[in-house]
């Protein structure tokens, strides 16, 4: 998944373009149909106007304070669920490429995690399903928005074709 990205920023008094790159997302080969592209980051608020330069942060999660911002696609729920899908291979790959959000995940509950983030969410593509852990599900259609306050949930991909998110997340506290 290839996604352009413009940066702007102040040079002599004037607005310019930084940067002007197309950014290759990262192609899960255990979980056919899944990608995520790091958009960009800060770690701090108020955020350091004045800088030009990306930051490559070590971490998926924002630090307290810090920003993430992500394009992922999910993949049709029917790609786990198929005969030579292999869990344990999708959870190393997991746990390579998304770092210390994997270890939110639950072992016993699939797709179940939280997050110490606020998360700012808008469907761009497919529909997913919003699952809360008080049972209660949100069906998402397309321009739907929604906002994680640090709450357990998964994300759930009925339908057959693969479902694009974007996501900010805010790095929070418990």
């Amino acid at each position: 998944m290839t996604i352009r990205r413009i940066v702007t920023g102040v040079r002599g008094g004037k607005s310019v373009v930084v940067s002007d790159a197309n950014l290759e997302g990262y192609e899960f080969q255990s979980v056919p149909g899944m990608s995520q592209t790091g958009l960009w980051a800060t770690d701090a608020v108020p955020a350091d106007l004045g800088s030009a330069e990306e930051i490559s942060p070590e971490t998926v999660l924002p630090p307290k304070g810090g920003s993430r911002f992500v394009q992922v696609t999910f993949p049709p729920d029917s790609v786990m669920q198929a005969s030579d899908f292999d869990p344990e291979a999708a959870g190393r790959e997991y746990s390579e490429q998304l770092r210390d959000f994997a270890a939110c995940f639950e072992p016993d509950s699939p797709g179940m995690h939280t997050t110490p983030t606020v998360d700012y969410g808008i469907l761009l593509e497919g529909s997913l399903v919003l699952e809360l852990d008080d049972g209660k599900t949100v069906e998402l259609k397309v321009g739907d928005v929604v906002v994680q306050n640090g709450t357990r949930h998964a994300w759930r991909n009925y339908g057959a074709v693969p479902a694009k998110m974007m996501f900010i997340m805010l790095g929070g506290s418990t």
